[in-house]
């Protein structure tokens, strides 16, 4: 069997969009150091992995990367390493993204550097130039999760965000779904769950964040219509 390579490559790249955290305990203006591993199911079979760490680069500046592979027979449809990162600053307790690298899911490179003076994106994506407004607010695909979960933790999630994508500013809907206590490779966690959607979309993620260990995202799943794609499940934390 062989997996579609833009399927693959969209399991690959949504590990990195799905996760960010503070450490355990810590508040959610103390940004920590930290890296952590995460696998993605795909009908029931580990399809890949994904490193993700979170670096201080400076007085109020981190950079957030995230490294993928694909694993055992789904390296047929996609064998490369799938490199993101964000680098952004906390200005003022707001997370506010200053460049990007990566690619997209079709190996396009995508380089975007965000000038808040002017309030433009300007970059490289899907083959062609990048220029465009800004939203005050508006996050990349990385450091969008560090904003929503840096919100979960004080309690005040925007219903709407804005993210550049690629070559386009599109906006997010963001729903608190509850409470549940899941099995995890950490242990048995008590999680906040919470829902993420392109605005008119009928795909959505779903994601379990554990208030323990800093809202850090335990577990999580895309789902189109009725049927969930695939799965994203913690495996280890390093601080």
């Amino acid at each position: 069997m062989r997996l579609p390579e833009r399927v693959l490559m969209s399991v690959l790249l949504a590990l990195g969009a799905l996760t960010g955290a503070t450490s355990a305990h810590a508040d959610a203006i103390d940004l920590k150091p930290f890296k952590t591993t995460f696998t993605a199911e795909w009908k029931g079979m580990t399809a890949g992995t994904t490193v993700l760490e979170l670096r201080r680069a400076g007085v109020d500046l981190y950079s957030y990367s995230s490294v993928s592979n694909a694993r055992g027979i789904f390296r047929m449809a996609f064998s490369e390493t799938l490199t993101q990162v964000s680098t952004f600053r906390l200005q003022d307790g707001v997370v506010q993204p200053l460049s990007f690298r990566g690619v997209d899911e079709k190996d396009r490179e995508i380089r975007l550097d965000f000038d808040w003076a002017r309030q433009r994106v300007t970059g490289v994506a899907k083959n062609h130039a990048v220029d465009l407004a800004l939203d005050a607010g508006a996050q990349d695909a990385m450091s969008l999760q560090i904003h929503i979960l840096r919100s979960l933790a004080t309690g005040q999630v925007p219903p709407t965000i804005s993210m550049i994508d690629s070559d386009k500013l599109k906006e997010y809907e963001l729903r608190l779904e509850g409470n549940a206590r899941i099995d995890t490779a950490l242990g048995e966690l008590d999680t906040l769950i919470y829902t993420s959607k392109r605005a008119g979309a009928d795909r959505l993620t779903r994601t379990w964040v554990a208030p323990a260990l800093g809202y850090l995202p335990v577990r999580a799943e895309r789902i189109r219509g009725k049927k969930t794609e695939f799965v994203l499940l913690i495996e280890s934390v390093d601080r």
